[in-house]
């Protein structure tokens, strides 16, 4: 049974958001300078690589990431890919195949990793999101860091997903998943509070 990792590695080099926490290691204690064990700290932005956005994130008094059903985030996918261009939003018209699951995950090869963020990447129509919520998608997940293009101040998508009820990840790494139906595996961690965890996320075959 194929097992895809769709999470990007975590070190120092990895993009975050103009102004959020880089991941940095500080190293507490270690074996080979005579402790017990070795012992790291990390700092974060929890919305590091691959990530769930918590409601919370977008909308005022909405619910934390640790409030969220972990069902959002485990159980049949369907990978599409979408003819798209950087800087543009995701249209139902760059869809070419049918919705079969309730959640899906949209692969726009549009974000190159780099150490400086690209911000050319592409998004989601917001009339891509209620589409999808009208044919009963729960989940949608994005190769690029967000939802919306990257100058985007109103956040219209993320709106549309708090509207009806919807998850969210985001930054995930699609490169050499074929399009298909998969198990979709990508729980977040139970943050009391947070507006976003981040997550392994992996697909299984069938």
């Amino acid at each position: 049974m194929p097992i895809y990792d769709i999470t990007p590695p975590v070190d120092e080099s990895l993009q975050v958001w103009p102004g959020d926490t880089r991941p940095t290691r500080e190293i507490l204690c270690e074996i080979r300078k005579g402790s017990t064990v070795t012992l790291s700290t990390l700092h974060a932005t929890v919305h590091l690589g691959a990530h769930a956005d918590g409601p919370n994130h977008y909308g005022d008094g909405a619910p934390s990431i640790d409030e969220r059903a972990i069902d959002y985030y485990l159980g049949k996918c369907q990978i599409i890919a979408a003819d798209v261009k950087k800087n543009e939003r995701v249209g139902m018209h760059q869809i070419a195949e049918p919705i079969r699951e309730e959640r899906v995950l949209i692969s726009t090869n549009t974000f190159e990793p780099s150490h400086n963020l690209d911000t050319g990447f592409a998004a989601l129509e917001p009339s891509l999101v209620e589409s999808f919520a009208e044919q009963g998608v729960k989940l949608i997940g994005i190769d690029t860091p967000s939802v919306d293009l990257f100058d985007s101040k109103d956040l219209p998508s993320h709106k549309a997903f708090l509207k009806n009820d919807m998850a969210i990840l985001e930054g995930l790494d699609l490169r050499g998943v074929p399009a298909g139906t998969y198990e979709l595996i990508a729980l977040p961690l139970k943050l009391v509070g947070f507006d976003g965890s981040p997550v392994r996320a992996i697909l299984r075959s069938f």
